[in-house]
């Protein structure tokens, strides 16, 4: 009878331990994530750049998008999903890879930030496959297409993301908030120094138009004053018409254009094909959708420099 009592007395004492450890330890931080760190899921690099930079130590990132996988085409797996249940916050672009959207929607994670809902997104694109068209005064194309994801690629709407992704982390790990806050401010000054280089490198240029192999880079140029012409639209794999290939070449010769932009990801193959018909040469603008080998630069500011250098050169800066 003795032993019994003892042994209900240490059951209970062990089951109070247990009881009191556990409280301990989800008290202890909102952070449940690898080695104590708030587990981001990425849905690709511009997002994956946000969360390392903002969450520094305090976080642990994983990108769905592999380095050199081009994004657009992502089809999440059944490991993929399972990292999405188990991570804390999900970080993505909604509208540039459905396959993700449907994927965070249907999990089950707390914490879902759409970088796309904190700035404001706009309509870009050319003429491409039979979408509808309208012409600006310089006679260019514009298509309407479904709102243009490539908020990345403006360094001032970039910055705005920033901001909004900083304020999620802080809500959803609180102990850590002072160093999220404090990150964000460095990067957000960071993203303005850019901001201000692009701005200088191009407010006087020869040329305003700039020929690319997919319409990425619409904000960058309402940004700057400039204008994209895209051989294909939104869609990197987008094949263009053969009415939509003349007319950039008329469109090249009468702008003065001396470029046609090709990136890492995608083949290069139309856009060699447009520059040796047209007499024009052929330069590197990379709408840092991934960070591969090939990539001017290891990060996301680097290679947006690298990125000025060659609308510099291609534009003729005065």
């Amino acid at each position: 009878m003795n032993v019994r009592r003892l042994i209900s007395a240490a059951a209970l004492a062990s089951a109070t331990v247990l009881g009191l450890t556990a409280l301990t330890a989800c008290s202890t931080s909102s952070a449940a994530g690898k080695d104590g760190r708030l587990d981001v899921v990425a849905s690709f690099y511009p997002m994956q750049y946000l969360a390392e930079q903002i969450g520094g130590k305090h976080v642990s990132v994983t990108n769905l998008t592999e380095p050199g996988q081009e994004p657009h085409d992502l089809d999440v797996s059944a490991r993929q999903r399972g990292e999405l249940e188990e991570s804390d916050v999900a970080l993505y672009l909604k509208g540039l890879q459905p396959a993700v959207d449907d994927a965070i929607e249907q999990s089950g994670i707390e914490t879902k930030v759409d970088a796309a809902s904190l700035t404001s997104t706009e309509k870009h694109g050319n003429e491409v496959g039979g979408h509808a068209e309208e012409h600006d005064e310089h006679g260019h194309d514009h298509d309407h297409e479904g709102a243009d994801p490539h908020i990345w690629l403006d360094p001032v709407k970039y910055t705005e993301v920033a901001e909004g992704v900083g304020k999620a982390l802080e809500k959803a790990d609180p102990d850590n908030a002072a160093a999220y806050k404090k990150n964000t401010a460095h990067l957000v000054k960071r993203l303005g120094g850019l901001n201000t280089s692009f701005e200088d490198g191009l407010k006087d240029t020869k040329s305003e138009v700039f020929i690319t192999t997919h319409a990425a880079f619409g904000y960058l140029a309402e940004r700057y004053g400039l204008t994209e012409e895209a051989i294909s639209g939104l869609d990197p794999e987008g094949e263009p018409s053969a009415k939509r290939v003349r007319e950039l070449q008329k469109m090249a010769k009468a702008d003065g254009v001396t470029t046609v932009f090709y990136e890492t990801l995608v083949s290069d193959k139309t856009a060699k094909t447009l520059a040796k018909d047209t007499g024009l040469k052929t330069d590197v603008l990379d709408p840092l959708e991934g960070i591969t080998d090939d990539s001017k630069g290891t990060d996301y500011i680097q290679v947006m420099e690298s990125n000025l250098k060659a609308l510099q050169k291609a534009l003729g800066t005065k």
